[in-house]
Order: structure tokens, then C-alpha cells, then sequence
């Protein structure tokens, strides 16, 4: 029989702002992204000094993951399920560019190795010591059903205690990131609807 399972804590990091469980943490009105994310990184007091080696994708997830993580109870057995629309596009373009002028052909390895979404979840897990399963899916728009089902199903068979649901899109610096903590306790229930009112809220 399917549990009831709650939202613990959720997170949105979109146009330059940071939302923690409903409240403004941070913000820096007009910043690009790249600028943004040292300040909130710098603002959260973060000690982590592989974060500016990392893409903007894994960047974009690692403070949700960290914001969350940092404020909410969790343990290693904490399931990371995460998705988007264009999956490393961005990195892709750049390490294209990277290898397309025949007479500037410097390929980069550490840009390479960001040419996988999932690449992301690698950074969280260990930095936070996660060691169950993680999954990253593609869709065309964020999923709420999916998250719902997906999450409950891991909790339900045991797969995880906990599990870290994460919309992490980014693409020419257009970015958003949705993130939430999915527990046996809470206040808000992990229903579809819900979900997807934490997401447009």
C-alpha cells in the first residue's frame, strides 16, 4: 500500500533570485548568471572551491541542492531524481565551439566532462555523501506527475529515506531551478497539484 509522503522543503533559484521555502533568501536584481551564482554562493557562505570549476548547470543545481540540504534534515540514503527540457545543451555548445575551428582547436577536458546532464547529481552526491539512487529524465516541460509518481515509488519499495526531486534547466542563460525534499514528515503533501503549484508559485 502507497505511503503518504511530504514536502519538507523546496527551493527556486530563477532571474537572479533565490527562493527558500517561500521566502526570499537572495537576490541580485540584473546580474548575470554567472555573476549571480559566485554572490550566492558567497552570501550562503559555502566552502566548496570545486563550485567554480563547474559548469552553470551543475552550478545552478548545487546551490538548490546546498540551500536545501543545509536547512532540512536528509540522510545518505537520500535519492536524487532530477529532469529538464535541453539536458547539457549549453555545455554542448560551448565544447562544440571548442573543437569546430580548425585552426584554434584546443578541446577542453573539464568542459567535456559537464557534456552529461546527470553530471550535476555526481557533484551533489558527493559533496552532501549521497550513495543511493539518482536518476536524470528529459521532457519537453516540467513534470509534475512524474516527480509525484516516480518519488513515491522509490519511497514506497524502500529504494530511499529521502528523496531530492530537482527541475534544473539552464540554456543561454535562461535558467530556472525548481528543487524539493520529499520525507514521511512535513506539512505540505507530496500530491501532483501541489507540486505544481510550488513550481509557478
Amino acid at each position: 500500500m502507497a505511503g503518504t509522503y511530504y514536502i519538507s522543503g523546496y527551493c527556486s533559484i530563477q532571474n537572479s533570485r533565490i527562493m527558500l521555502n517561500g521566502e526570499e533568501y537572495f537576490s541580485a536584481p540584473g546580474a548575470m548568471f554567472t555573476d549571480f551564482a559566485k554572490q550566492a554562493y558567497k552570501y550562503a557562505e559555502t566552502d566548496y572551491a570545486k563550485f567554480f570549476k563547474m559548469d552553470n548547470l551543475s552550478k545552478l543545481s548545487f546551490l538548490a541542492a546546498e540551500l536545501l540540504l543545509n536547512k532540512q534534515p536528509y540522510s545518505s540514503n537520500t535519492a536524487l531524481l532530477f529532469a529538464n527540457a535541453s539536458s547539457s545543451l549549453d555545455t554542448d555548445v560551448k565544447y562544440n565551439e571548442s573543437i569546430t575551428d580548425t585552426e584554434n582547436y584546443f578541446p577542453s577536458p573539464a568542459v567535456f566532462v559537464y557534456t552529461l546532464p546527470n553530471i550535476c547529481m555526481g557533484e551533489i552526491s558527493i559533496r552532501h555523501k549521497l550513495y543511493t539512487e539518482n536518476s536524470f529524465f528529459i521532457f519537453g516541460g516540467f513534470n509534475a506527475e512524474f516527480f509525484a509518481n516516480y518519488a513515491a515509488i522509490l519511497l514506497d519499495t524502500n529504494k530511499a529515506e529521502t528523496v531530492l526531486c530537482g527541475w534544473v534547466e539552464f540554456f543561454k542563460d535562461d535558467y530556472k531551478a525548481f528543487m524539493y525534499l520529499v520525507s514521511k514528515e512535513g506539512t505540505i503533501e507530496h500530491t501532483e497539484k501541489n507540486i505544481q503549484t510550488l513550481y509557478l508559485s
